[in-house]
C-alpha cells in the first residue's frame, strides 16, 4: 500500500463477497460465450474531464482492458489485445440523452452495460427489463424491489463517512487557524448524496474543533439544483470566493464533480487550501496536460475516495471469468475500503489522528450522519 493508499487498512473484498450480503458462489450463473465478452459504460455530465466520479469509473474499465488484454473503443492508449471489448459513452452537457446511450449498449450485444450517476436510476429498470439477457451495474442509483435473480446490480458507497475523515482533517486545520477559522462545503447539486457528503463533512470538522460545533460554524453552498450544476466551475468558484473571503473559511471541501474545479481556482485566488472527493485529485490535477490545472495541484491537500474504478474492475473480471452478475444492492464503506481518503503530504501526528478516528467509524463507535437530522442530533451529542 503506498502513500496515496486508504488508510483504511482493510482491503476492498472481491465485487460480490460478504460484505454486501452475497458471497462470489453463491447464486452465480454460469456464460455459455462464443465470442470475447463486451462491455459497455455511460458516463455522465462532465464526462471524463471532471477528474472525479466519471474519470475513477474510465479507470475502472481501463485497468480491466490492460490486465484482461482488451481494448476500449476510440481510445489509442488502451488497446492492449482482443480478448474484451469496451465502449464508453459520455453524456451530453444536459445528460438528456441518457437513456438513448444506455439503450444503444444494450441494442449492440454488451453482456455488462455500466451507468455512472443517480440521474441513470429512472430509466435503469425499464430498459434491464428489455433486454434480460444484459447484466446491468448501476453506480450511485437505485432501483427499487431487486433481487439476486436480478440483472441489476446496484452499487452505493457511504459517502459521508470518507467525508467525516475530511471534515475531521479540515477541523485540525481550522483549529491551528484559531476560534474564529471556519471551514466550508461545496457541492454540485443540491440533493440526498451531496447532503451525505455535507452531514459527514459537518459531523467530522466538529469531532476535531469544539468551535465548529455550533450552527453556522460549517459553512456550506451547493451549486444549483440540477444536473449542469456538476459542470459549472464558474458558478462553483463564486459560491467558495464568499465562503472564503466573507465566510472565513480556511479550507473547502467540494463534491461538486466538474464544477470543483471552480473551488481550486478560487483557493488559489485567496490562498487557501481546499479538498478534493471521489479521485486522488491531487495528483490528476498534477499530470494533467494543462499547466493551470498543474498549478492547483498543491492546493489540494487531501481528497476522499470512492473506489468506483474497483468495483467496476471486480464486475468486469467477473463478467470475463464467465458468470453472470449477482443482482440486487451492495454497499461500499470506510471499513471494506470502498471509500476513503488520500494521505499524501499529511503530516505524521494528523495521520496518527485521523488514523486513530476512521479505526472508531469502522469499528462502529463513531456512527457518521448521512442528513440534517441526524447531524443535528451528532452535535447535540458532543455539546
Amino acid at each position: 500500500m503506498n502513500g496515496r493508499s486508504l488508510v483504511a487498512s482493510m482491503m476492498m473484498a472481491l465485487f460480490l463477497l460478504a460484505s454486501c450480503g452475497q458471497g462470489p458462489a453463491a447464486g452465480r450463473v454460469a456464460i455459455t460465450r462464443t465470442a470475447e465478452p463486451k462491455i459497455g459504460m455511460v458516463l455522465d455530465v462532465g464526462g471524463r474531464a471532471d477528474l472525479a466520479l466519471n474519470r475513477t469509473a474510465y479507470d475502472g474499465v481501463l485497468r480491466l482492458a490492460e490486465s484482461l488484454r482488451g481494448w476500449i473503443a476510440g481510445d489509442p492508449a488502451a488497446n492492449f489485445g482482443g480478448n474484451i471489448d469496451i465502449r464508453v459513452l459520455e453524456t451530453d452537457a444536459t445528460g438528456s440523452d441518457r437513456e438513448t446511450l444506455l439503450r444503444s449498449l444494450a441494442e449492440e450485444g454488451r453482456n455488462l452495460v455500466i451507468a455512472v450517476g443517480f440521474f441513470f436510476s429512472t430509466t435503469m429498470a425499464a430498459i434491464a427489463r428489455d433486454f434480460p439477457d444484459t447484466d446491468f451495474l448501476l453506480i450511485d442509483g437505485y432501483t427499487p424491489d431487486l433481487t439476486t435473480m436480478s440483472n441489476i446490480v446496484c452499487a452505493q458507497f457511504a459517502e459521508q463517512e470518507s467525508a467525516f475523515m475530511a471534515g475531521a482533517f479540515a477541523g485540525r486545520l481550522a483549529a491551528r487557524e484559531g476560534p474564529t477559522a471556519k471551514v466550508g462545503f461545496v457541492g454540485g447539486m443540491d440533493m440526498p448524496i451531496m447532503r451525505k457528503h455535507l452531514a459527514g463533512f459537518s459531523a467530522g470538522a466538529a469531532w476535531t474543533n469544539r468551535a465548529l460545533q455550533p450552527t453556522g460554524a460549517i459553512l456550506s453552498a451547493f451549486v444549483g439544483r440540477g444536473a449542469d450544476a456538476f459542470a459549472d466551475p464558474k458558478r462553483a468558484a463564486e459560491f467558495a470566493s464568499a465562503l472564503f473571503q466573507t465566510g472565513n473559511a480556511v479550507i473547502i471541501y467540494q463534491a461538486a464533480g466538474a464544477s470543483g474545479k471552480g473551488v481550486f481556482n478560487s483557493a488559489a485566488r485567496f490562498g487557501r487550501k481546499a479538498l478534493g472527493s471521489d479521485a486522488d485529485q491531487a495528483m490528476l490535477y498534477a499530470a494533467s496536460g494543462d499547466p493551470d490545472m498543474r498549478s492547483l495541484a498543491p492546493l489540494i491537500v487531501m481528497s476522499t475516495l470512492k473506489r468506483v474504478d474497483k468495483v467496476i474492475y471486480d464486475a468486469g473480471f467477473e463478467l470475463a471469468s464467465g458468470f453472470r452478475l449477482v443482482g440486487g444492492y451492495r454497499t461500499y464503506t470506510l471499513a471494506d475500503g470502498g471509500v476513503g481518503y488520500t494521505t499524501e503530504g499529511i503530516e505524521r501526528e494528523d495521520l496518527v489522528a485521523l488514523s486513530g478516528i476512521a479505526h472508531l467509524v469502522v469499528d462502529g463507535d463513531i456512527i457518521v450522519p448521512t442528513d440534517a437530522v441526524e447531524t443535528a442530533d451528532f452535535l447535540a451529542r458532543l455539546r
